[in-house]
């Protein structure tokens, strides 16, 4: 039932309806513990002809009642004695017979903090394994408080006071301040070292009332906490003999975790199709299969624990497998046939090449060790046993004499390569070179040469054949053999051969001295000023005679006799700075035969155009009235061509009345600055002459203009009225346009609505309303 408080007669006592007296009936009463006795709970009230209460039940002697219903309490509450007394209150006739009740009296204890937490031990004592996961509880102190735990006294907050030792003011456990659950900080789980320091201590406090309350009660305990080595890690590196014929699975290793009862398994890091490993649930690590080393010659996986809900304990471990090999590979021949080359009548023990051979076995390795043997010789001319190979390096050499291609271009050998099990013959052609003892000789008779032989030319001229130049031309051929020639031969006369070359003319085109011709003249240059010459000649002595072509702005022409060009039109370098033409030259007589060469004229400038401004400089405003003189930044700029040093241009106001109002100064030689002398000036556009000089031979003047605007500005924006712009009303005349158009409005509705009355009285029984009439 709600509880409310009573009036200050009834101090501390909260009972039904907030009342302080009433009749008998069921109640319940909230009181706080603590509070001094002989406080009134209620007045209880009876109808006759009851004259007097009887109190039973759970008073243990505090509660009283007198005759006129007064309940009160006569002793100090206390909420952890009683927290709830269940009484029952009768009304009684003067006989002492009940004539009304007994009804349920509930009297309920609040609780005060007048309780201190304590722990339940004045000593802990618990141990972790190092790196163990942060945040996972190895160990819990409990405290008690006496106080309801439904309130803030008995909600209780622990605290890690102190930790010794503390290195580096970090501190290496944690709890949790609700549970008292004892964890290590991810520091801790990093840094602890029973080698190091294999004992801490902690020294825990307890709070009530949340810890948050600075009149709340406390305790403290110690804590004893022993560092244990960490049992979780990485086994030993594995080696695993491939290929076992043992029955599997077998055992290869182990891991375990600190506690009992974690749950293992593997994680296969490399995506194997098919993982050769498993894992039980004792932490025995098994390879499940035989492995195969020229497959793969290492493995590399993980195993990891989890508690009960699948959540790991600590870092997965890293397992390593070496698969140990075995010969159980023979050796390989690298091809089918392996080729040597060697010249004849090398000296007894020549390198000839080295031959090798391979095994698939483990490198550096005993079952990889190669010996090579030669077993056959064919043909065995002059003789057998011509060579020899080394047992373990495989290097061929000449075993008893210098070879003769004569007689035989060719041997082929059989090799044995073996290692300690197997055997396996392999295939090696030596090719015999002959040497170059023999100088080639021209036979004059028919010129042929039966051998393989290099033809250089010795006298070739070294320019294009040319008929007017040299008709008849001599070449020389020398016969060279691909291979040098041995010690004490040399070439002589009977390689070489001779033959002259008869140049046959052929008609051919003008030549110009060079593909490009180019003048530099100013732009300024007079119609008909002589720019240039074209000249070119023909190779058969022929007149030529020139034309233009492609002369698109018909600025120059060419004398057709001697190549001289000359201008026929103004010249203008800023519409063309380099004027290019084709110079056409044509043979006068024969084939007529042309070609083509060009012509550039460079324009160079000369200063005919005025400055200007450099863009358009619309928009310009201040915004008014001016509060300060305000000023405006321009650039200028000219069609003439910029030299290194220029351009330098001049700024001036362009009238001299002006001058009490404005001001131009020069920022450099591009750019000016537009400067207000004050701030009187009216909300209107001012048109603004500049007079610009560029300082050129001859100097150039322009003048422009800058149209400065000064409006009422809105969020810094120049704000123009409609009625300052052309074919928009003012302000004003808008406001008359509206108020007319709502007279004309008015006047329409009022004949219409007069003309109505006037129909609705001359026919007064007419069921339909009158159309309109204009």
């Amino acid at each position: 039932s709600p509880s409310v408080n009573t009036t200050p007669v009834c101090t501390g006592a909260y009972g039904q309806e907030g009342k302080f007296s009433g009749p008998l009936k069921p109640m319940t009463f909230s009181i706080f513990e603590g509070q001094e006795p002989s406080q009134i709970i209620f007045q209880f009230k009876a109808n006759p002809p009851a004259v007097t209460f009887e109190l039973t039940g759970e008073t243990d002697g505090i509660f009283k009642i007198e005759k006129d219903g007064l309940l009160y309490h006569t002793r100090v509450l206390d909420r952890e004695t009683r927290a709830v007394h269940h009484l029952q209150l009768a009304a009684l006739d003067s006989q002492g017979a009940i004539v009304d009740g007994p009804v349920p009296i509930i009297i309920e204890v609040k609780d005060i903090n007048d309780n201190r937490p304590t722990f339940l031990q004045t000593k802990y004592e618990g141990s972790v394994r190092q790196n163990s996961r942060p945040g996972k509880p190895f160990m819990y102190v409990n405290a008690t408080d006496l106080d309801d735990p439904a309130t803030p006294n008995g909600q209780l907050f622990y605290q890690i006071v102190i930790q010794l030792p503390k290195i580096n003011n970090v501190m290496y456990f944690q709890i949790d301040n609700k549970t008292g659950a004892i964890s290590l900080t991810p520091e801790g789980s990093q840094v602890l070292d029973p080698i190091k320091n294999p004992y801490y201590n902690l020294v825990v406090s307890v709070k009530d009332m949340g810890g948050q309350n600075e009149n709340s009660f406390s305790d403290t305990t110690s804590v004893d906490i022993t560092v244990r080595e960490n049992i979780w890690k990485a086994p030993e590196p594995v080696e695993i003999r491939e290929n076992l014929t043992d029955p599997h699975p077998i055992k290869i290793t182990q891991v375990q975790w600190n506690d009992p009862g974690a749950h293992y398994s593997l994680i296969n890091k490399e995506k194997l199709p098919q993982f050769p490993f498993s894992i039980d649930q004792e932490g025995n690590i098994y390879v499940t299969q035989p492995l195969d080393r020229e497959e793969k010659d290492s493995h590399v996986f993980f195993a990891t624990a989890k508690d009960e809900n699948g959540k790991p304990l600590a870092y997965p471990l890293e397992i390593r497998v070496k698969v140990i090999d075995i010969n159980d590979n023979p050796p390989t021949c690298l091809s089918q046939v392996t080729v040597f080359e060697v010249q004849e009548n090398e000296v007894l023990g020549s390198s000839i090449g080295i031959f090798a051979a391979h095994d698939m076995d483990e490198a550096n390795n005993i079952n990889s060790i190669l010996k090579y043997r030669l077993v056959d010789q064919t043909p065995k001319v002059p003789s057998d046993e011509l060579f020899l190979i080394d047992e373990y390096g495989g290097k061929v050499q000449l075993g008893k004499r210098s070879l003769k291609k004569q007689d035989s271009p060719q041997y082929n050998l059989t090799v044995e390569v073996s290692d300690i099990d197997f055997k396996t013959l392999c295939s090696l052609q030596v090719n015999v070179i002959d040497i170059n003892d023999q100088i080639p000789i021209f036979e004059r008779s028919d010129g042929a040469i039966h051998s393989k032989i290099n033809f250089p030319l010795f006298s070739l001229p070294p320019q294009p054949l040319d008929f007017e130049t040299e008709p008849v031309t001599s070449i020389v051929f020398k016969a060279e053999n691909p291979e040098p020639l041995v010690n004490g031969i040399e070439y002589n006369a009977s390689s070489f051969a001779s033959f002259e070359l008869t140049v046959t003319d052929v008609n051919e085109v003008p030549v110009f001295p060079q593909q490009i011709f180019q003048a530099n003249v100013s732009e300024d240059t007079a119609i008909g000023t002589k720019v240039g010459t074209v000249t070119a000649r023909d190779p058969e002595g022929l007149t030529v005679s020139y034309s233009l072509k492609d002369n698109k702005r018909g600025w120059l022409k060419i004398d057709s006799v001697t190549g001289d060009i000359f201008s026929t039109a103004p010249l203008d370098r800023e519409t063309e700075s380099v004027y290019r033409v084709q110079v056409v030259a044509t043979e006068v007589g024969g084939s007529s035969l042309s070609s083509t060469a060009y012509f550039h004229l460079v324009l160079m400038d000369v200063n005919d155009n005025p400055p200007r401004l450099a863009k358009d400089y619309t928009g310009l405003f201040f915004c008014h009235p001016l509060s300060a003189p305000g000023s405006l930044i321009f650039e200028a700029t000219d069609d003439d061509q910029q030299s290194v040093r220029r351009p330098k241009f001049t700024f001036a106001l362009g009238r001299e009345s002006l001058q009490s109002d404005w001001e131009v100064s020069k920022i450099n030689g591009t750019h000016a600055r537009l400067s207000t002398k004050h701030t009187r000036f009216e909300e209107q556009v001012y048109d603004i002459p500049i007079l610009i000089n560029d300082g050129g031979q001859p100097p150039m003047e322009g003048i422009v203009s800058l149209s400065v605007t000064f409006c009422q500005c809105v969020d810094g924006s120049c704000f123009r009225p409609a009625g300052n712009q052309v074919g928009i009303p003012t302000v004003g005349m808008a406001v008359g346009i509206l108020l007319t158009t709502f007279l004309v409005i008015g006047i329409i509705l009022a004949v219409v609505f007069i003309r109505m009355r006037k129909d609705k009285v001359e026919d007064p029984q007419s069921p339909e309303n009158k159309p309109l009439r204009s």
